[in-house]
């Protein structure tokens, strides 16, 4: 007996806006399959407003009433039986998000979520990870948002401990990370990595999926640190004109990839990892296999 329902998710990120509409596929006897049917991602850059004004202004208030009401429709057309709709850093501290998500609701029939730090660290190491990890290794498992970034320590197969840290690719943009939030995350990577002989990173996030495409490396294999340093250095020797223009880069992509790289580096310096491995997971995926496995509240349509 063959069963299919589509789920979707809603990650409203400091950077972008995304909808990730998934088949769950069940058969008797069989793994339940999460396969990805759509994917619509709208650059909506809230962390801009929020992390220098403090709210979002009413241009970008329009613009997420109008994407919610398309993604509810997009819903709505697709069938989805099951959705969850989360908001993660630039929603979190954000003066006005409650009147915008009540809004939001009456208007779009969307209910969301703004979930803390540490919740959004756990629903993204509800990912599969079986697939891409080899259970007898060590991992720092990196999410990098526009906001905050994820960390967890994922040993032998399981998740050890995860922590998040108010630094993200918009925040770094606009300069408005301290040395102090620096220090306290090289402290927290070099002495929750120190006790393993060998770590390598599991990257995820818009910007290390995207260089990880632009690399040509198989599906599986990782990037070196040598690949990203250097690779790093060749993005800092562009303008943001020519990231667009020569290297191909989205505009909202152009400026962000610098700072995300960044975070990446800084990581696997601190954890001594010489690969970082790129799964293409990230938030939208956990909330999808979280709704299914029911370990966080979702909405009926």
């Amino acid at each position: 007996m063959l069963k299919i329902q589509k789920y979707a998710a809603i990650d409203i990120g400091s950077n972008a806006v995304r909808l990730l509409i998934s088949n769950i596929i069940e058969e008797d006897n069989k793994l339940v399959k999460f396969k990805k049917n759509s994917l619509v991602r709208v650059p909506i850059r809230l962390g801009a407003d929020v992390f220098i004004n403090g709210e979002i202004s009413e241009y970008n208030q329009q613009r997420m009433v109008d994407t919610m009401m398309a993604f509810s429709l997009l819903m709505k057309s697709h069938g989805v039986v099951r959705y969850k709709a989360c908001a993660t850093s630039a929603m979190r501290e954000a003066s006005n998000s409650v009147p915008l998500a009540k809004t939001i609701s009456e208007q779009c029939g969307i209910n969301i979520d703004i979930i803390g730090g540490e919740e959004e660290a756990a629903i993204i190491a509800a990912t599969d990870l079986n697939t891409f990890v080899d259970p007898n290794k060590t991992y720092l498992y990196v999410d990098v948002g526009g906001g905050s970034t994820e960390f967890s320590i994922i040993h032998n197969g399981k998740k050890i401990m995860s922590k998040s840290f108010r630094i993200g690719t918009v925040r770094l943009l606009n300069d408005i990370v301290t040395d102090e939030t620096w220090k306290e995350l090289e402290q927290w990577i070099t002495e929750n990595t120190s006790a393993y002989d060998s770590i390598a990173l599991l990257g995820s996030g818009g910007n290390i999926n995207k260089i990880f495409k632009i690399s040509g490396v198989d599906l599986g294999k990782p990037l070196t640190y040598f690949y990203l340093s250097n690779y790093y250095k060749t993005l800092q020797s562009y303008t943001y004109e020519e990231r667009i223009t020569k290297l191909d880069l989205n505009q909202d992509r152009a400026d962000v990839i610098i700072p995300a790289t960044r975070i990446y580096l800084s990581a696997m310096k601190w954890s001594k990892a010489k690969d970082i491995f790129v799964p293409k997971i990230g938030l939208s995926d956990g909330i999808i296999k979280s709704i299914y496995y029911e370990t966080v509240s979702s909405v009926i349509v």
